[in-house]
């Protein structure tokens, strides 16, 4: 993953906790680094050692650790990198998701090395919709949950989301249920 995602979960920590909090988990990570260069590509190793570390450093389950990261990368990161983008995706919540293919195809120009993820849409109702996440890395579905937390923040629009289908539980991609209340 990209150092800008690295960079997130350190301004969450430092952010929410502090920096003494930050350096105990830089440590017990083991990391080499001292800052994370925000266009450069590290291991995803690194990036789920950071979250598992920050978990137990935090007393928080990884997944709740995964789901602050994805509601900070919404409202802090993406605003701050990415706020023309971010607001060209869509005048509310549902374009936004709608438009949610595009937006990675634009990074991928940005960050030539990014793996991203490929999400698509199914079951397209009035309330409700179906969001598709497929990726290569395992284990981020509460990050997605908490990506799609963030967006329903920024748009002000409150939402439901219901996990369908993982693939833990045997299916190739995880789809969310999420209906606007």
């Amino acid at each position: 993953m990209y150092g800008i995602v690295n960079k997130a979960i350190q301004d969450l920590i430092t952010e929410g906790y502090g920096y003494e909090k930050w350096e105990a988990i830089r440590k017990r990570s083991e990391l080499e680094v001292e800052f994370f260069l925000l266009n450069e590509a590290y291991d995803d190793a690194i990036t789920y050692k950071l979250a598992i570390v920050s978990s137990e450093e935090l007393n928080l389950s990884t997944d709740e650790i995964l789901k602050s990261l994805g509601e900070w990368w919404v409202l802090r990161t993406s605003t701050q990198h990415f706020g023309s983008m971010m607001k060209a995706g869509g005048k509310n919540l549902r374009e936004f998701l709608i438009n949610l293919p595009n937006f990675h195809n634009r990074i991928s120009l940005m960050y030539p090395k990014l793996a991203p993820p490929e999400f698509k849409i199914s079951h397209l109702e009035a309330e409700c919709l179906h969001l598709h996440y497929f990726s290569g890395r395992q284990g981020l579905k509460e990050f997605v949950r908490g990506l799609i937390q963030g967006l329903s923040k920024s748009f002000n629009e409150p939402v439901s989301i219901t996990l369908l289908q993982t693939r833990e539980e045997g299916s190739d991609h995880e789809t969310f249920k999420i209906c606007w209340q």
